[in-house]
């Protein structure tokens, strides 16, 4: 429970005047407290109203904060209490309060929760201020606040300690505010196109729909493994099958991999299928979709990310090939490549031996596809150069196995990929809906396990049944809200926006999910 023995003797210090505090006939810890007004509200209603008129008037309010500054002078004493976002002065006096009252003052601590009942007024500097007629004690903190003009500072105490980050650091409070608005702004954008919200499982006998490690967990009841879901894609597209034609869902995916700045093993994400579309629809409402809830969120489509303004209303279109071609590095210039030389025996491998010479890191097997090639390439040498939003279309058949071919190139999908930043934000396609070719490819898929990917798909039986049934034509999309929440707000980690992200153990843990071990 303590991290120091300083924290030990403060807990017993606090501990002790606590117990004075119920000696003056306050409860320790009562169950409730008849507020009149948020401070958010007294703000609001008298924050402009002159002293002249408040004098006059003194408006009676009742309020509950939390302590976040306080000082006593003699028989009088000044504090500011806290309520979300909001903060708001108090005045203390003795003869305003009597003995009891300013006894209980006296003993209060930053972090305290109180509350106050008085009548407003404005300080000889013009704060507004409540004047104090009565104290009511609700919580004791226990253990000391952080420094008050820095707030939280050690970023990763912010992270495992989120409860004393939200309350000091209000930037921060602010992120998780804004992910709140764009979470409201994604479910009205798709209410009102028709979208149905639906729910899938969570735990699959089967991890698919994406390219990734799943974790596993054991039913004891059916004696079988289950897998924690890495996306609810072909779920949602069973629905469809069902006569859903448009549905969406906000989902909790789970994949064993790294932590990075960009990678969280539990993140949420958003997909969207609508029968009837084709990819190319996909990037139109992709695109009406990033304006809308810039603006919902921030009230315009621009943002700071990593000190480079990004505009989400303004997106360029590449193919990967193109964006290979544009992006290749100044100082590989012995085989710059050509769009015309993609198909040219022996091009991919020059090009993967120019990239390694100059120190860039490519995935690459001699006996794999070409196409999965083309996808590593693009990696090593277009990602990080996609800061302003971009999308990326017509992908390689090797890398997408739930993707519809073009009719005239059966090596590439009709699948795109929305950038910003210099990360991917979302993924989508044509829906394959062929039965006989999906099993096709997720035998492949079987193939590629063997040959050592353990990300590769696994069959999925019942999946290829339904598309027996009938797909219709289908366009489907996910994006990762945690990244498109850390665009917004200018976040630079995707911890910075996940209220308790992952943490690795130290020793002082409980139970709570930031006593896990980090993900492999």
């Amino acid at each position: 429970m303590f991290d120091s023995e300083f924290e030990r003797n403060l807990f017993d210090l606090r501990r002790s005047k606590l117990q004075e505090i119920e000696k003056l006939g306050q409860a320790a810890y009562p169950n409730q407290f008849a507020f009149t007004h948020t401070i958010a509200q007294v703000r609001a209603a008298w924050g402009e109203t002159a002293a002249e008129a408040l004098d006059s008037a003194k408006p009676q309010v009742s309020i509950a904060g939390r302590i976040m500054a306080i000082r006593a002078q003699g028989k009088a004493g000044f504090a500011t209490l806290q309520q979300e976002a909001s903060r708001l002065q108090i005045y203390v006096r003795l003869d305003a309060v009597g003995e009891q009252g300013f006894a209980l003052y006296k003993l209060l601590d930053l972090g305290d929760h109180i509350g106050v009942s008085g009548y407003l007024f404005r300080t000889r500097t013009g704060e507004l201020t409540v004047h104090v007629e009565k104290v009511t004690f609700l919580s004791k903190a226990m253990l000391a606040l952080p420094e008050k003009y820095h707030g939280l500072s050690d970023v990763e105490i912010r992270y495992r300690q989120r409860y004393v980050d939200l309350f000091t650091n209000l930037d921060s409070r602010e992120v998780f505010v804004k992910r709140a608005k764009a979470l409201r702004a994604l479910r009205a954008f798709f209410d009102s196109r028709g979208y149905l919200e639906v729910e899938t499982p969570m735990m699959q006998p089967i991890a698919g729909g994406a390219a990734a490690r799943p974790f596993i967990t054991h039913h004891n009841t059916l004696d079988m493994d289950l897998y924690l879901r890495i996306a609810p894609e072909l779920y949602l597209k069973r629905l469809v099958v069902g006569g859903l034609d448009r549905v969406y869902e906000i989902n909790r995916n789970f994949r064993n991999e790294g932590i990075s700045t960009q990678h969280n093993p539990e993140f949420t994400m958003l997909e969207f299928y609508q029968a009837y579309a084709n990819f190319q629809d996909m990037m139109d409402l992709t695109e009406e979709l990033f304006r809308f809830v810039a603006m919902e969120v921030n009230g315009t489509t621009k943002t700071v990310f990593n000190d480079v303004e990004i505009d989400l209303g303004k997106f360029e279109r590449l193919t990967m090939r193109e964006a290979i071609v544009k992006f290749w590095p100044e100082g590989a210039t012995k085989t710059r490549p050509a769009l015309a030389e993609f198909g040219t025996p022996g091009k991919l491998e020059e090009w993967v031996a120019e990239l390694r010479s100059i120190g860039r890191h490519v995935d690459y097997k001699p006996d794999e596809p070409a196409g999965r090639t083309i996808a590593s390439i693009f990696e090593a040498v277009a990602e990080e150069h996609l800061v302003q939003p971009t999308i990326i279309y017509e992908f390689p058949t090797a890398v997408s196995p739930l993707s519809k071919q073009y009719p005239d190139n059966p090596d590439f999908v009709e699948r795109f990929e929305v950038y910003a930043g210099g990360f991917e934000l979302g993924n989508a396609f044509s829906e394959l809906n062929d039965p006989v070719e999906q099993h096709k490819r997720f035998a492949d898929q079987l193939a590629e396990r063997a040959r050592g990917d353990e990300e590769a798909h696994q069959m999925d039986e019942d999946y290829v049944r339904a598309l027996s049934y009938g797909l219709p034509p289908t366009g489907g999309e996910g994006i990762g809200i945690d990244r498109l929440v850390m665009l917004l707000t200018g976040s630079k980690s995707i911890r910075d926006v996940i209220l308790f992200p992952l943490m690795r153990k130290t020793g002082n843990e409980g139970t709570g999910n930031n006593g896990q071990e980090e993900g492999q």
